[in-house]
């Protein structure tokens, strides 16, 4: 497939940079001037100037309130979740960082049957947006009516589908049916659009269809249908990529960026446009997401810019939390994969963050249909019956896992420090191979210099060696390190560029600031120090004699210091009455920010939890620490010896033991038929009546899998396809890529208590050509169908206060 980039992106910023023809010799150099001032951005949407809480555009940034706010957007489908644990997973998304929850409505979840329209239970979109305003959370609605999501047709019923008219265009037959569905919407979340007599309303944006390429003027019709029914927010958007023809002014064009795609073929190994997304650069299109549903390639004019000219802010919608699987292909992205995506696009000049998924889901089983996307419904590819976990950093089950945490420390640098990083374009050097990828937001006084050095395992990046960054300023050059080092392998950086910091008048770090609080002795910054590079701090206005926790040199006016002790909770320079605190790598992302108490706490927790009525804190087997600040007040933990002056530590016992079942191996090995289908001629999942012939065994419970607020069933297994029964109800299924299987069991605990849970499945085969990453796919010449292990994880919270 044509892709956008090839090595050079087109329209970077390289004012004073290096040449691409070989490096030069000495620092990597780059100018940064003073930015073009921002314009109001030329798009009919945004609040008035004086409405309370509005949320404007700007061409480079959004604002909240009349401040720069870098929102963070993360996708939780509401439907395809049981509404008795959207509070607690909504309160988990706000812990990570989220600002504004994005959901579909999928048309089929609501309307399988013509005129019986549902809006009970997993269906009531008006619980999810109360809740979501309860928890501090807005929201985005994706209204279709064609939405993707790996949904059947799309998301439309099959009634619709099935049709005589032109669908997703302004026929008017359609937009009949298209009113009625808008109608329907805005009836259920009356009163809680965000409008000039609703300030408060917890809707601020509305994004119309979905992959719509061709048709501007049908986009611009679902708006004006969308307004006609009174539904109103402050922005309105659709999707950009693969060179969409937006209606211009109407709506704000959002991005997507991938580490990987189930949609490409299974003898791809890494596809070809993921180098752009782990690169600096302007261009914001990716024109290969969702090319397998197009008739014909996506294809850019020479010269096109791809969005970096727009002028408005970058915005996204999909940044992959993670990447779902197909039948025939499997991508394993790992942690960093997303989490160094993520950073690379805030250092190319993001003004929105928007993850797709931020938290998994379950496909809903239907009256008539299961509702998943699938060749026999007219799609290239098979998708899971149930499964859309997504390898989201909220799981289905709602697991927080690693990338959780690495994208929660790199939210609360965007809320700490969005004035000084929205209001400042990037400026990217050409990138060169065998060079760092870096570029620089600055506004010619000050700025923030990135660099990346990750790139899935597939294409790995080895280590750069000689590294060092001159940025010329205005009137003032940094040059970071001060001593030239080498780059590790997988490094993401974000270092402050002679930033303010409480009486610290400008610092330059090779450390990447978190977060920043007050405390009664005054300014504490939290900061992350970088592995295999080290610590080193360039203090300007600085007087040498009034830095503590630290050795001093003075070098041209510049006060370069280097902390006395290692990164961790005891690591701190003093400067006055500002504390910097230099985190490890593992510390910092066990920062939590929210209100315990009444008053805007800092947690330092390394394992799972959210903030309600104080912090739940899941307790895990063994005992650990938490530190706090300000200290607990409420019946807290034993307080226990603290490092550093800041926090204060405290001691938590452990006792969530799992449980190891004992499970029955397969007494057989059967594979799956193979079959070709759909337009792409893809391979097939195996059938229903395929898995009347499949291998079966029971996972029985014992009593005390139940002792939990919480029982979650983790298998380790290899096969190719397994389905989870309770009774005749297929609960969940995987198609294997090398991920443990999560089931969520409480909802099943009274039938699980007299009844197993029988596990239906198929092989490997060791002929197969399903793409399964080579770092797990099985190497021998026979079928492999085995459960390594099967625990069950009772989930258990501690609430601090």
């Amino acid at each position: 497939m044509p892709t956008p980039f090839d090595g050079v992106p087109p329209q970077q910023s390289t004012a004073d940079a290096e040449t691409a023809t070989g490096p030069r010799p000495g620092p990597h150099r780059i100018r940064v001037t003073d930015p073009a001032p921002v314009t109001p951005a030329p798009l009919d949407m945004g609040d008035d100037a004086t409405a309370a809480r509005g949320i404007r555009l700007t061409s480079r940034f959004v604002t909240r309130d009349g401040r720069p706010w870098i929102p963070v957007m993360g996708e939780y489908h509401f439907s395809r979740d049981r509404p008795e644990r959207w509070e607690r997973e909504l309160r988990k998304m706000k812990a990570g960082g989220i600002d504004v929850v994005a959901t579909y409505l999928l048309w089929i979840v609501h309307e399988e049957i013509e005129g019986a329209l549902r809006w009970d239970g997993p269906c009531d979109i008006r619980r999810f947006v109360e809740l979501a305003d309860a928890v501090g959370l807005t929201v985005m609605l994706r209204i279709g009516p064609w939405a993707h999501g790996e949904a059947r047709n799309g998301g439309f019923p099959d009634w619709l589908q099935a049709l005589p008219l032109a669908h997703r265009s302004n026929d008017p037959s359609y937009l009949e049916h298209v009113r009625r569905w808008y109608a329907a919407i805005e009836e259920q979340v009356r009163g809680l659009f965000r409008t000039p007599e609703n300030p408060d309303g917890p809707i601020v944006g509305i994004q119309v269809d979905n992959e719509l390429y061709d048709d501007g003027f049908h986009l611009a019709t679902l708006r004006d249908l969308a307004e006609d029914v009174g539904m109103r927010a402050s922005l309105w958007t659709a999707t950009g990529w693969g060179g969409a023809q937006l209606p211009r002014g109407r709506v704000l064009p959002v991005y997507a960026g991938y580490s990987d795609g189930f949609w490409e073929e299974s003898d791809t190994g890494w596809p070809a446009f993921g180098v752009m997304h782990f690169t600096y650069s302007t261009v914001r299109d990716d024109l290969t997401v969702g090319a397998d549903l197009r008739d014909a390639p996506a294809d850019a004019r020479p010269g096109a810019s791809l969005g970096g000219d727009d002028p408005w802010p970058f915005v996204t919608c999909e940044l992959g939390g993670g990447m779902t699987v197909a039948y025939h292909r499997r991508p394993l992205v790992d942690p960093d994969d997303v989490a160094a995506l993520a950073l690379t696009k805030v250092g190319s000049g993001s003004a929105w963050q928007g993850y797709y998924m931020f938290h998994g889901g379950t496909q809903v089983q239907g009256e008539l249909s299961s509702t998943q996307e699938s060749q026999a419904t007219g799609y290239p590819n098979d998708v899971p019956v149930r499964d859309y976990d997504f390898f989201a950093p909220l799981g289905t089950v709602g697991s927080q896992r690693p990338h959780f945490h690495k994208l929660r420390q790199q939210h609360l640098m965007l809320s700490a420090f969005a004035t000084e990083l929205a209001s400042a374009p990037a400026v990217i050097p050409v990138q060169r191979d065998g060079a760092p990828r870096w570029a620089v937001r600055g506004d010619g006084r000050r700025g923030f210099l990135f660099a990346n050095n990750h790139q899935p395992a597939i294409a790995a990046l080895p280590p750069v060696a000689h590294v060092q960054f001159e940025v010329a300023f205005d009137g003032r050059a940094v040059t970071v390190p001060s001593q030239p080092v080498t780059l590790p392998a997988g490094a993401r950086v974000a270092w402050p560029l002679r930033q303010r910091y409480g009486g610290i008048r400008a610092l330059t770090a090779t450390a990447q600031p978190i977060t920043r609080f007050e405390t009664a002795l005054g300014t504490v910054v939290l900061f992350a120090a970088a592995d295999g590079i080290d610590l080193e701090l360039q203090f300007e206005g600085v007087d040498p004699s009034h830095i503590r926790g630290a050795r001093v040199r003075v070098d041209d006016g510049v006060v370069h210091a280097i902390p006395d002790a290692a990164s961790g909770v005891g690591c701190e320079v003093i400067v006055g009455d500002t504390t910097l605190v230099f985190l490890d790598r593992e510390t910092a992302e066990s920062v939590w920010r929210g209100v315990i108490d009444g008053r805007d706490t800092i947690v330092l927790w390394p394992g799972s939890g959210w903030f309600e009525d104080g912090f739940r804190a899941v307790r895990g087997a063994a005992d650990a620490v938490v530190h706090a600040v300000p200290p607990l007040r409420d019946a807290p933990p034993a307080e226990v010896a603290a490092e550093g002056t800041v926090f204060t530590r405290y001691a938590l016992p452990g006792g969530a033991h799992p449980i190891r079942l004992d499970v029955p191996g397969f007494a057989a090995a059967p594979i799956a038929p193979v079959r070709r289908g759909g337009p792409a001629g893809r391979l097939s999942a195996p059938t229903d009546q395929d898995f009347e012939h499949s291998a079966v065994v029971d996972v029985s419970l014992p009593a005390e899998a139940w002792d939990a607020e919480q029982s979650i069933l983790e298998l380790e297994w290899t096969g190719d396809v397994v389905r989870a029964y309770v009774g005749e109800e297929l609960i969940a299924d995987q198609f294997w890529s090398g991920r443990p299987w999560e089931i969520d069991l409480t909802p099943y605990r009274s039938r699980l208590t007299s009844a197993p849970l029988t596990l239906r499945a198929f092989a490997w085969s060791p002929t197969s050509g399903v793409y399964v990453d080579p770092r797990v796919r099985p190497t021998g010449d026979v079928p492999v169908l085995e459960i390594r292990s099967a625990v069950v994880r009772r989930v258990r919270t501690a609430t601090l206060r």
